[in-house]
């Protein structure tokens, strides 16, 4: 439960409607500290539950996988460092997909991430996914509109087999107002380390930020399904939006392994 001095927690809200979205919600440095601390530590102990890395229990969990989509410079990268930084990096898998190479061009689109999909007792982490084909393809036309179309169905699907097969799908939008990310986007292109972070497609996009908000909306409506809920968090304070994140996925933990019929681990 959240402190009685604390803003209530985002990640309850109902799928999809970017403007429902609390954005002031915030964390002090010190009380983002304390929060991010504990999270990770819970997270740890139900990671190593997953792996059977607990009490000579070599029993493995559902494979989990986290999905992050959200706005450029939204901090998914800030919040995967925050949610993988106390786990072992032999038990956890994070990949990032860009746009599809030639040869990824040749086959369907979902082809290119089973590989990065986890086993049982397994995690990955995915920096983007296979909702580029109704986002970015979608708006740039580098999809169909009878391809992007289609997607919504086959994604439900494919998630849905996953689902079926005991996987944990945790499916993140890191939302951001287009203040903030103006502001973030300035403070990149003064900063010698990470302008580099800031490319000419970054700013093409900002500039259709209509098209890609109705974009979103459609997908989060679209895709979300009992097999795999989309949660949307705010991002506009980092603080807040890493803790968030990490709660999210030990819910997630926490609720499927119950399901499974296996017992969740009590302590921190």
């Amino acid at each position: 439960m959240p402190d009685s001095n604390e803003p209530e927690s985002t990640s309850e809200s109902p799928t999809g409607r970017l403007a429902d979205v609390d954005l002031s919600v915030k964390l002090s440095k010190s009380d983002g500290k304390k929060k991010l601390k504990k999270a990770q530590k819970r997270l740890l102990h139900l990671r190593l539950a997953l792996g059977g890395q607990l009490d000579g229990d070599h029993t493995l969990g559902p494979p989990l996988c986290v999905v992050f989509e959200g706005w450029d410079a939204s901090g998914k990268g800030g919040a995967i460092k925050r949610l993988v930084s106390q786990l072992d990096p032999r038990h956890v898998r994070v990949r990032q997909f860009a746009a599809p190479t030639p040869d990824e061009q040749r086959h369907h689109f979902l082809w290119r991430f089973w590989p990065a999909l986890p086993g049982w007792g397994g995690m990955s982490v995915l920096d983007r996914s296979w909702y580029g084909r109704v986002l970015v393809e979608r708006v740039e036309d580098f999809a169909t509109t009878e391809q992007w179309q289609r997607a919504y169905g086959e994604i439900v699907d494919f998630e849905r087999t996953l689902a079926d097969e005991g996987m944990i799908l945790v499916k993140i939008w890191l939302h951001l107002s287009s203040e903030e990310q103006l502001d973030r986007f300035r403070a990149r292109e003064k900063n010698a380390l990470k302008s580099w972070k800031l490319t000419d497609e970054d700013w093409r996009n900002r500039d259709r930020r209509g098209d890609y908000e109705a974009a979103v909306e459609e997908m989060l409506d679209r895709t979300d399904h009992e097999g795999g809920r989309w949660t949307v968090i705010a991002g506009d304070n980092k603080r807040w939006a890493r803790v968030e994140v990490i709660r999210t996925v030990i819910k997630a933990i926490e609720d499927g392994m119950a399901a499974h019929g296996i017992e969740v681990p009590s302590g921190p």
